[in-house]
């Protein structure tokens, strides 16, 4: 092997981060079988438990049926199929936006949309616990990146009163991935247009699963649609599928089709993946219950955590995190859980801060309140 390889890999694993992949043996689901023993799964994105629904399913596989599997190139180049354009209309009705557009992940999204909204010149202020994929579109974009302290609105002001650019956008989680609280949007929306910015809201694990309707984090807090900002989303976490969307004006979408370089040089998602997603969306408008019940067990959860003396941070959502500290006995901690039967992954450096190695726990609709109370007993053990 590679020397350099062998001495990167090393330090890696002197350093506690080394990774390695799990294999779950069957569908994503509230349980999992892992090396032939069923375990409470604690760690999946699959808020609304629909990635093995049978009506999700079913519309994949007719669609492949009728489509086959590929989409055969970008949908600039070998034009756009039937699933796509459905898609992005059950999108559009499901945001009560005027238009929208499919792309292939959110990290496909977030790497398109800011290069193509704030390019070189531009300044992009980005809270510091913004998703990877934030930090990366900011820098193929070549803008002048400034970062502002979690959720701090001061600062952000500041940094905005300080801004010369002619484009500035401000860019947030609307839940954090890692934290599992929401972004101050109202502040963040009103400085936006106190100085001229643009906001684009990263919405990836807030869609489906809060607002009154699932729409996300501008429901949620009761913010009606602006023009000042640009929504995306994820139809791989609540939606159970793969992919992502912006949702805005149809001229935001032409310009994305002009100038996001990962939609116009990727091929485009299969006609199954559009399929089952249109369904997913679908099926979480007509059982609300499913989001009721996430509410009601991430409750459930983060009260069972804290009455066992655990710090939850300021998560108010299905993302509950309890950190550990070191990357090492986080790790330790994680494979006791499991050998009890409780998976839930450890999260390190560079996922999150040095020194701030957690456990993140994160609930689904369709967990069981005997299963989780179990799990907040299992977790006070393994932590002990």
């Amino acid at each position: 092997m590679n020397s350099a390889i062998e001495k990167t890999l090393k330090k890696i694993k002197d350093e506690g981060l080394f990774r390695s992949l799990t294999l779950i043996e069957g569908p994503q689901s509230p349980r999992v079988r892992i090396s032939g023993k069923e375990v409470l799964c604690l760690c999946s994105n699959d808020y609304l438990g629909l990635a093995n629904h049978p009506e999700v399913k079913e519309a994949a596989i007719k669609a492949t049926e009728r489509y086959g599997a590929g989409a055969g190139a970008s949908r600039l180049t070998s034009g756009a199929m039937e699933p796509h354009r459905e898609l992005e209309d059950r999108i559009k009705r499901f945001k009560k936006a005027e238009a929208a557009l499919v792309f292939n992940s959110g990290w496909h999204a977030n790497t398109g949309i800011i290069p193509a909204m704030a390019g070189r010149g531009a300044d992009v202020f980005s809270d510091r616990l913004n998703h990877a994929s934030i930090i990366d579109g900011s820098i193929l974009g070549r803008a002048n990146l400034r970062r502002y302290p979690h959720g701090d609105v001061n600062a952000l002001e500041g940094l905005l009163g300080r801004s010369t650019a002619e484009r500035k956008l401000i860019v947030t989680d609307g839940v954090f991935s890692m934290d599992g609280d929401v972004a101050p949007l109202k502040e963040i929306i009103a400085l936006a247009e106190r100085h001229g910015a643009m906001v684009f809201l990263d919405d990836a694990h807030a869609v489906g699963c809060i607002g009154k309707n699932g729409r996300g984090t501008l429901e949620h807090l009761g913010i009606e649609r602006r023009q000042s900002v640009i929504e995306a989303g994820t139809l791989g976490k609540a939606f159970g599928s793969y992919g992502a969307f912006v949702t805005g004006g149809r001229e935001l979408m032409e310009l994305l089709m002009n100038r996001a370089r990962s939609f116009i040089y990727s091929t485009a998602l299969p006609p199954g993946v559009c399929a089952a997603s249109s369904k997913a969306i679908e099926i979480a408008g007509r059982e609300p219950q499913r989001r009721k019940r996430l509410s009601e067990n991430a409750a459930f959860m983060r009260d069972g955590l804290r009455k066992n003396g655990f710090d939850t941070l300021k998560s108010s959502t299905h993302i509950i995190p309890l950190v550990t500290g070191k990357a090492q006995r986080t790790m330790e901690i994680t494979g006791r859980l499991l050998d009890s039967g409780v998976f839930v992954q450890g999260i390190r450096p560079p996922t999150v801060p040095q020194g701030t190695s957690r456990l993140r726990i994160t609930v689904s609709s369709e967990h069981k309140p005997a299963d989780l109370e179990r799990a907040i007993e299992v977790i006070a053990r393994a932590c002990e």
